[in-house]
């Protein structure tokens, strides 16, 4: 327990949920943009039965995982079968499973710079002994990672939030993708290719997962960003071996998830055409609250900070070239009703000052004008 603290973005959000507050801090979906109607009939249908309020399998209903398999072989040259899918309660507790499966205590891993906080986490409670390789515009370096690799660091597994990164929102290219693959086949580690975010691109399809490129990664993904938080429903895609040892664990932990949750979200994901019109909205309107984003920030801060390149998922990152210390402006941004999360929250190694991560999707442009406006005030003083 010495180990662990508080995540900031969550303590970040007692301050949030004051009305008067903008919020660039969470990582949410607006919830005038859920599906509530098609969930409600989804639910109603589930309930027609009171099987669908039984305990079902550990590893999760079983038609939830053939939808998710038939999901996944799309973009592999293998088919994925439903026995190397666990639904879990959110891709958090895939993780989270994982470490306890695979993490002894004083165990290397690997981690970007910066971090996903929730990673952290659970990396530090199971005793990892974590080590970074940092990010830039084209994601992990990986060549980083093979320095590390040379000089004799072997990793038991190499987290990555490998498309629209949280916080960076950057993406890992076509090449890395291919030489991190190819070091984890070479060393014999695990690659946890955590990708929540995949789905919401806006500037193009994103490179093919990492899973498409080795047996060696372990898939993590959820519907919190597409279709509901609140269902709690995720999944990690991995060989059978892994599945089942987590399988196991999870026995330990909560028996099973919601068989109505999961039946709610078979019902949503196997219905194609609505699937597709439902992600298709969500594309066109996140990805106009992105240009917003950046257009406010080009009109506020001019060349004194720059916004990250925005081609998907939730976040932009904002980095100041002004000497600004993104903890200290915090402060004063909540004397302005506006918050973001500074670039100290997501520090493993070196504590980011001039770094922050603007979250786009719950405000609409016209708020985001205002909030940073609001940050901009703040920063002049």
């Amino acid at each position: 327990m010495a180990a662990l603290r508080s995540s900031a973005i969550r303590d970040l959000l007692a301050v949030t949920a004051r009305p008067e507050v903008l919020s660039l801090a969470g990582g949410l979906p607006d919830p005038g943009l859920v599906p509530l109607d098609r969930i409600r009939v989804a639910t109603a249908r589930a309930l027609e039965s009171a099987e669908s309020l039984q305990y079902t399998e550990t590893a999760g209903l079983l038609a939830l995982r053939e939808v998710i398999a038939r999901r996944e072989s799309a973009s592999r040259p293998q088919p994925v079968a439903a026995a190397e899918v666990a639904v879990t309660h959110g891709s958090q507790q895939a993780l989270s499973l994982i470490a306890q499966v695979l993490v002894d205590p004083g165990a290397t891993v690997v981690v970007e710079e910066p971090a996903y906080p929730g990673a952290l986490q659970v990396l530090r409670a199971a005793q990892a002994r974590i080590l970074t390789v940092p990010l830039d515009a084209d994601g992990m370096r990986t060549d980083r990672l093979a320095d590390l690799l040379a000089a004799g660091e072997r990793p038991v597994l190499v987290h990555t939030v490998s498309t629209f990164h949280n916080p960076r929102g950057v993406t890992l290219s076509a090449p890395r993708r291919r030489e991190l693959a190819a070091l984890a086949e070479r060393y014999g580690f695990l690659v946890v290719e955590d990708d929540p975010y995949g789905e919401l691109h806006y500037a193009g399809l994103p490179p093919e997962p990492l899973a498409a490129q080795s047996d060696r990664v372990v898939r993590l993904s959820s519907v919190s960003k597409t279709l509901a938080p609140a269902l709690r429903v995720g999944w990690m895609v991995a060989p059978r071996e892994i599945c089942a040892a987590v399988e196991l664990v999870k026995q330990g932990a909560d028996l099973c998830d919601s068989r109505l949750a999961h039946e709610i979200v078979s019902e949503l994901l196997v219905d194609e055409p609505w699937l597709d019109g439902h992600l298709g909205a969500l594309r066109a309107e996140y990805g106009r609250r992105a240009d917003a984003l950046r257009g406010a920030v080009q009109r506020e801060f001019g060349d004194r900070a720059t916004l990250s390149r925005i081609g998907g998922g939730m976040f932009g990152w904002l980095e100041f070239h002004d000497g600004t210390d993104t903890d200290e402006l915090l402060r004063a941004a909540l004397d302005h009703a506006v918050a973001f999360v500074p670039g100290s929250a997501f520090a493993v190694d070196a504590r980011d000052r001039a770094g922050a991560r603007l979250c786009f999707t719950t405000n609409t442009p016209a708020r985001l004008d205002e909030a940073v406006a609001r940050l901009a005030a703040a920063h002049a003083g």
